[in-house]
């Protein structure tokens, strides 16, 4: 089964062709960075309107790149949710308007559900279920517990900043560019991330959540009583204070439910740091790691045409009067 993904919940637009929920026959992803740098953030108005001129095209990249004509499709898949309503209006409007021209059977997804099993599409594990999966970007933090694709109940989350939301916050304290995640990343390389004692942040709480505000005000205090600071020391730093805070929470649960399998998705788990910090910690606690490609961890339409398939095969389809749910969480991942 061929099934055609769409994707603009926020600032990349996106369309892919996936087989079978696992071969991934074209991915097209148009980026929105450079157009938001300029004001430090993704602008609504910008991103919706840039949607609008770009979906046509990439959705024909995508089946071009795949060899694949639209009467070949079988079944259309698109993000209903969470993101930016004007964002998430026109990819989702677009898939319902394809399915409806073509016959073809419709079903709506769960962004944040395609990053929690995203780890699942390029990786061979065959028995990788269950899990825990920690998902880590700009505007989530989550540890879930994944028994099959699905089924997964969320262990923990953020109660304030994410952890891609403190990266970023962090970044402009610091005079660096957007998005900050990379900024900061690039200059921890030349740092030392024992030269400041920054808090971690509910580390020995008992309950699976997670905090990075207090993070972010402790290096807003730190830097207003430190104006000679290192800016490399100071990102490497806090970076090494999040890292060990996802790390060490993560590994917890894992251990404590007892699975085999440990993944990490979403724009944040690209970190080089925090993914050598993750193969290190499972590879002692004799735990398999799965990490989606870098591709697939940022906003793209391979992940949600995967689950999409997973979706229809499971007997769910969505009709047209199915509306974005810009606050959509992880635990309604079965409404669409």
């Amino acid at each position: 089964m061929k099934v055609l993904g769409v994707e603009t919940s926020c600032d990349e637009t996106s369309a892919a062709v996936v087989r079978d929920g696992g071969e991934i026959l074209s991915n097209v992803v148009s980026s929105q960075i450079a157009l938001h740098r300029p004001y430090g953030g993704v602008v609504p108005e910008l991103a919706s309107r840039n949607h609008l001129r770009l979906i046509n095209s990439v959705v024909e990249e995508a089946l071009a790149e795949s060899r694949t004509s639209i009467e070949q499709i079988d079944a259309i898949a698109a993000t209903y949710g969470p993101g930016l309503a004007s964002s998430l209006l026109i990819g989702l409007n677009t898939a319902k308007g394809i399915a409806f021209a073509t016959g073809k059977p419709f079903v709506g997804v769960n962004h944040i559900e395609a990053h929690l099993y995203s780890p699942l599409l390029t990786n061979a594990a065959t028995d990788a279920l269950p899990m825990v999966s920690l998902i880590v970007s700009g505007g989530h933090t989550i540890l879930a517990h994944a028994t099959t694709i699905g089924e997964h109940q969320i262990l923990g989350q953020t109660v304030d900043d994410a952890a891609g939301e403190a990266f970023d916050k962090v970044a402009k304290l610091l005079g660096l560019g957007y998005p900050g995640g990379p900024e900061i990343e690039k200059r921890a390389e030349q740092g030392n991330p024992a030269a400041i004692e920054f808090p971690r942040s509910m580390l020995h709480d008992a309950s699976d959540n997670f905090s990075f505000s207090g993070l972010k005000t402790a290096v807003l205090y730190f830097l207003r009583k430190n104006p000679q600071h290192c800016v490399e020391d100071v990102c490497a730093s806090f970076q090494e204070a999040v890292v060990d805070v996802l790390v060490a929470k993560t590994l917890r649960a894992a251990v404590e439910r007892r699975v085999k399998t440990v993944s990490a998705s979403g724009g944040v788990s690209v970190n080089r740091r925090l993914r050598k910090a993750l193969a290190d910690g499972c590879k002692d606690h004799g735990l398999q790691l799965l990490l989606a490609l870098p591709g697939l961890c940022t906003d793209n339409a391979a992940m949600i045409a995967a689950l999409g398939y997973h979706k229809l095969q499971s007997g769910k389809r969505s009709d047209f009067s199915l509306e974005v749910a810009p606050s959509i969480g992880l635990g309604d991942g079965g409404r669409g």
